[in-house]
Order: structure tokens, then sequence, then C-alpha cells
């Protein structure tokens, strides 16, 4: 399945950002949803900004239009303000992002476990997140760290608890 990118990517301005503060906030919700479905499409879970910029979401070869790195960090910014990303290091040049925040993942785990009768079962987390068993599920090759905040809050409902188990982590849903 290809990515539908949305009309204002072929439109030249939107490559550039807008002086007029209206203006503006359409145009960082635009970049930031784009940059959330380009992400989840390809499941991606950290981004580089200097990277980014060669990236087809900022780049588009088709037009010649590239966002600016000064640019990116504004969209990164909102992204942050709304809780879709977190920074990994003081200079803002690498990120985590969260297409899907920890406790919708959560939810959609506990609903996989409870649809297939497995409520006070235990699993590895490697089991879990690179199973057979969930291949078909969306969150099927999380990321360990966001797999993690998503059992947490889990934890924290009271539907699960994280353990130990052999030389790894494990959870136990209730």
């Amino acid at each position: 399945m290809s990515f539908e990118w949305p009309w204002q990517y072929n439109f030249p301005p939107f490559f550039t950002l807008q002086p007029n503060v209206d203006t503006r906030q359409k145009q960082l919700a635009a970049w930031c949803s784009l940059v959330l479905s380009y992400c989840r499409h390809r499941k991606l879970y950290t981004l580089d900004v200097l990277e980014a910029q060669e990236s087809p979401v900022f780049n588009n070869k088709k037009i010649e239009r590239k966002l600016s790195v000064e640019a990116i960090q504004v969209v990164f910014e909102e992204l942050r303000k709304k809780g879709n990303l977190e920074w990994l290091d003081k200079n803002k040049s690498r990120c985590l992002i969260m297409w899907r925040r920890p406790e919708e993942w959560g939810k959609l785990i506990y609903q996989w476990v409870s649809k297939n009768g497995m409520v006070n079962s235990v699993f590895t987390l490697y089991e879990l997140a690179n199973g057979d068993d969930t291949e078909k599920e969306e969150f099927h090759g999380l990321e360990d760290w966001m797999l993690l905040r998503s059992l947490q809050a889990l934890q924290t409902d009271g539907k699960a608890e994280i353990i130990t188990v052999d030389d790894g982590k494990g959870v136990k849903f209730f």
C-alpha cells in the first residue's frame, strides 16, 4: 500500500512557513498531520532532524521544494506540544515520534489480550511485540521503549504488571 500525500504537499508555499498567524497555524496543523501519518505508514518511531530534511516527507523532489531545518524544528516543536514527540538530546537533533500515544497502544494490546482469552497470562516483551501470535496486530514490531511505556500505562490502570522474567522483562495481564 502506497502512502497518500495530502494536496498541500504539491503546493510550493506549503514548504515555506507562512508569516500570517492564522495561515501558519493551519499550515503547522497540516504538517503535524502529514508527519504523523507518514511515520505511521512507515512505522517510524525515531527521527533525526538533519536526516528528516532529506526524507520524502520534508523534501518534495517533484516540485523541487524542501522544508528548511529551522521550519522542521518548528513543526517538531508543535508535535512536542501536542504530546506526539519527545527530544532524545539537548541539541534537539533526534526525537521519538509517537503517532499513537502509549495509552492508545496499551488499549490495543489489552483488547488483543482480552479478545484472545489471554487475561491472567504472562508474556515476554519480545513475545508480545515480535511473536507469531501478534503478527497480524498493529502493535507487532513496536519498539521496546514504546511497548514498555504502553505496558506502564496498563499497569497504572491496574490491567497489567510488568515483571522480570529470567534476564528480561515480561508482563502479566489482569
